[in-house]
């Protein structure tokens, strides 16, 4: 696969978002940054009107003692003048860089926020594919180096273009062929920095990228650490670790030495450069004075060496100074180019019309509330502009449907299920048979290739999906939980529930007993997803989540896989009066668990093999009966 080559444009699109965003502030900016650089050539023109002024002076005083109180008024006009426009140019310089603190920390929050808003609208095939740890290198590494072309490589590039552009309208006013030396040694300037620079800003793009990688595998490790103490694997650990981690030493160390070895070229091109000024100006002052005559030659002042020499220096160091910013810019772009790559993330679609609300039967009749009832509806809209409302009764079925998490590997075939409401249903099954899948599908974190999914008779594609997924409470195998508290973390299964609706959700867990033994109940501080409590306590109060929730449908996706045996015998109680009047798909390895279902599916390899009830299937005495009969726990 070829790699994309990041290019100089890239900034552009970051540029326009912060004018666009401050505009009245980037314009008061960019005054400032034009008077701070008409202010830092004018010391070259003080200078030169200064000598200009004695020069004449003495030619007409021819040497006079009285020369100095002649000149005072006029030098010290001069005087006042230059330090008028310094003190312009400092009072711009404050400015600038005070305004340039705000927005430019204005504008990376703005950034962050629509980074995380366009992440939390992103589908949840895109965390599957990408490193947890080099998402989060977003967020860090590819700000911090926006974050360095925003308030310092941007502005110092803009204000040195201007002070080169002031720069050459003055030589050329002052000689052109001074000004002709001065345009050779701005074209070697530019040719070594495109030739050096460039090898820089490859290797510092390099390095950013690699630093993600970097990032994102010690993410990895942090979050497997168990395991890799469990099967002592800290040394392969190590192994890979240090080939990411050399990896970044030669990009880094590659780039900086481009980097390191730029300006000292620079600054010898520029002193070269000054020197021939300095020789040839000369030259051209004595071939200037009055006892020397060559035709083509045109009058060359003192005042005027004088004053193009440090203005000189000055343009090769203005020369200097951005390609200097090369290595900031090459990381901005970079950086930029990953968090556009993010915020250009096709999001998640939905194209549902269908709306969850609350409903209550007036008069034998189905009508909207806007307070929660009891009850349920779906809001669909008709074609003749009425709106018809289904009540929500957890009627789900799935008709031929064909899955492939990439089109051209379908691991779900010609799935057909019924699930009338108040049913439960469980899928058995070896690990990758599509237990999961069936549940991912029903939730639309995915997409099916064929077939169709109803609910209530509703496609699943006509509905929201915030709407549809409202309407489904799951508990996972992998629990997660936030930082918080006890309380804020059952209530995020429906963050307006009273207090005592979470200590009910909590007592339908059976959790409600082990909360109120932490050392702060309920208002016991969580953080690390939960590490101060044990797997089975982290599952319980997963489950008193999916309670507090009260959704219509549950799914319960291994939700006893971290429970011992006696603690899985009371929650079974209280997840069966969580099940009671809802339609319940559960997932599960102990069979055990499952011979009370209403319907059990056996899937194998993407296929329903088998299907009916616990006794059904035992005489059939086909897969099932040997998963029963051979070992209670499913491999």
């Amino acid at each position: 696969m070829k790699k994309r080559r990041i290019q100089l444009k890239t900034l552009v699109p970051i540029v326009k978002r912060l004018v666009s965003s401050y505009k009245l502030p980037c314009l008061i900016v960019l005054i400032c940054l034009i008077l701070s650089a008409v202010s830092n050539i004018a010391a070259s023109i003080f200078i030169q009107q200064i000598i200009s002024v004695i020069e004449t002076a003495m030619k007409e005083e021819e040497g006079s003692i009285e020369l100095f109180t002649q000149l005072k008024p006029e030098l010290l006009k001069i005087f006042i003048q230059m330090v008028s426009l310094y003190a312009v140019g400092i009072l711009s310089s404050i400015l600038y860089n005070q305004i340039m603190a705000v927005i430019g920390q204005g504008f990376l929050n703005k950034i962050r926020l629509e980074m995380f808003n366009k992440m939390e609208s992103l589908p949840i095939q895109y965390f599957d594919r990408h490193l947890h740890g080099d998402i989060m290198s977003h967020y860090t590494n590819d700000v911090d180096s926006l974050r360095q072309f925003v308030c310092q490589s941007l502005p110092q590039c803009i204000s040195t273009a201007l002070s080169i552009v002031f720069s050459i309208a003055i030589m050329l006013t002052y000689s052109v062929w001074l000004f002709l030396i001065v345009a050779v040694g701005a074209v070697s300037m530019l040719l070594v920095t495109r030739k050096i620079g460039g090898n820089s800003a490859k290797y510092f793009m390099k390095m950013q990228i690699t630093t993600a990688k970097c990032e994102g595998y010690i993410e990895e490790m942090m979050h497997g650490a168990k395991v890799i103490k469990v099967f002592s694997h800290e040394e392969a650990c190590k192994s890979d670790f240090d080939a990411i981690n050399n990896q970044l030493f030669e990009d880094t160390k590659t780039a900086n030495h481009y980097g390191n070895i730029l300006m000292p070229i620079l600054g010898n091109i520029g002193n070269i450069q000054y020197s021939l000024l300095s020789i040839i100006g000369v030259l051209l002052y004595i071939l200037a004075l009055p006892n020397v005559s060559i035709t083509g030659i045109s009058a060359m002042s003192m005042s005027i060496i004088i004053a193009f020499l440090p203005m000189s220096k000055q343009f090769s160091q203005s020369i200097a100074n951005i390609s200097q910013q090369v290595s900031m810019i090459a990381m901005a772009m970079a950086g930029t180019q990953r968090i556009l790559d993010l915020l250009n993330e096709e999001p998640e679609k939905d194209e549902g019309y269908v709306t969850l609300v609350n409903a209550k039967i007036e008069e034998g009749k189905l009508v909207e509330v806007e307070h929660r009832s009891n009850h349920w509806a779906w809001k669909v809209p008709m074609e003749n502009g009425e709106v018809k409302l289904v009540p929500l009764t957890g009627d789900i079925k799935l008709e031929d449907v064909d899955f492939g998490y990439y089109p051209e590997k379908i691991v779900l075939h010609d799935v057909n299920i019924f699930a009338n409401p108040g049913q439960k249903i469980a899928f058995v099954g070896a690990t990758g048979a599509g237990k999961t899948t069936i549940t991912n599908l029903i939730n639309r974190f995915y997409e099916i290739q064929e077939g169709r999914i109803l609910y209530d008779g509703i496609d699943i594609l006509h509905m929201k999906k915030d709407d549809l997924r409202r309407s489904l409470g799951i508990v996972l195998q992998d629990t997660n939980l936030f930082t918080g508290t006890v309380m804020e973390n059952i209530r995020y299964g429906r963050l307006d529930a009273t207090d005592e609706e979470v200590y009910q959700a909590a007592k339908i867990a059976n959790a409600y007993d082990f909360i109120t033994r932490l050392p702060e109940g309920f208002q016991t501080m969580l953080k690390g997803d939960g590490s101060n409590l044990s797997q089975g306590q982290r599952q319980l109060l997963s489950i008193a989540r999916a309670a507090c929730a009260d959704a219509p449908v549950m799914i319960l996706d291994e939700a006893t896989s971290s429970i011992d045996t006696r603690t899985e015998s009371l929650v079974q109680r209280g997840t069966d009066q969580l099940m009671e009047g809802r339609t319940v798909f559960v997932i599960a390895h102990r069979l055990s668990t499952v011979r009370n279902s209403d319907c059990i599916m056996v899937l194998d390899h993407g296929r329903i093999i088998e299907r009916g009830s616990h006794a059904d299937l035992l005489k059939e005495k086909g897969t099932y009966y040997q998963l029963y009969t051979g070992a209670f726990e499913l491999e």
